[in-house]
């Protein structure tokens, strides 16, 4: 096994399952120490416990952490944690989103959409604050924001997540501008991957939903962890301000339908 992230510690938000979940076990499998942060309680225990069985690593590299990103107070708290626990954040992860609301945004509910909002983009910009703050305006470090195609391109359907996941990916080239050259900040933006996240997006037609990728399947969480580890590692020095499609070649293809 490669320690890439040998000594240093990453906290990875919305992690308690899904393409968070895929980004921890990477992470943890390359050296890293890591916190994961999810709403619920029982939840977050359970990914870090499964975390430490199915990667064999010390217990002490895994904190799980139950915070709500949308609240102010639970952000500073979970980086006041992980700071406790490990003394370091080397690598921040930004992968809490939520999307309730599918189909004509004519029809959709402001309250909805200012949630959506909330959570995946002005909670990123709120752990990055911290996190820069904290420990990375000195010494240094990576964020990596997981944007979406539906940011890049039109969908019809996920209107407000689309367009709060193109903000994202403004708000990505904006901050790698702003905390060069101590901290890379760049995005990655998957197609539909195989999570309970997007199980509309495919349950019951999967088949048929992957025959629009060149690749003729859908993502998995390791897809995007791989994708996501790269890019927070050295091995990335000088790549900043970008957002990589991690799309089976989706938007090759002209369409998002």
């Amino acid at each position: 096994m490669t320690e890439t992230f040998a000594g240093k510690t990453a906290l990875v938000t919305g992690a308690s399952r899904g393409i968070g979940f895929g980004i921890a076990h990477e992470l943890l499998t390359l050296g890293a120490s890591v916190a994961i942060t999810g709403r619920k309680p029982d939840a977050i225990t359970e990914a870090a416990r499964k975390l430490v069985e199915d990667t064999g690593v010390p217990e002490d590299r895994v904190l799980g952490l139950a915070s709500n990103a949308g609240n102010d107070d639970d952000r500073a708290s979970a980086v006041t944690a992980v700071l406790e626990r490990f003394g370091r954040i080397d690598v921040l992860v930004n992968n809490t989103g939520i999307n309730p609301i599918f189909g004509p945004l004519m029809d959709a509910d402001l309250g909805a959409v200012r949630k959506i909002f909330d959570v995946n983009v002005v909670a990123a910009l709120g752990f990055t604050q911290l996190v820069w703050k904290a420990w990375m305006a000195e010494h240094g470090g990576a964020i990596v924001n997981l944007a979406s195609v539906g940011g890049i391109r039109s969908t019809g359907a996920i209107g407000a997540y689309g367009a709060s996941k193109a903000a994202l990916i403004r708000l990505t080239e904006e901050l790698a501008w702003q905390l060069g050259p101590k901290v890379r900040v760049n995005a990655v933006a998957p197609a539909v991957v195989k999570t309970r996240f997007a199980e509309a997006l495919y349950t019951g037609r999967e088949e048929e939903a992957s025959q629009q990728y060149p690749l003729k399947r859908l993502g998995t969480p390791e897809d995007v962890a791989r994708l996501v580890a790269f890019l927070a590692s050295d091995a990335a020095a000088w790549i900043t301000g970008e957002t990589v499609r991690v799309d089976g070649g989706l938007l090759a293809t002209g369409t998002l339908g």
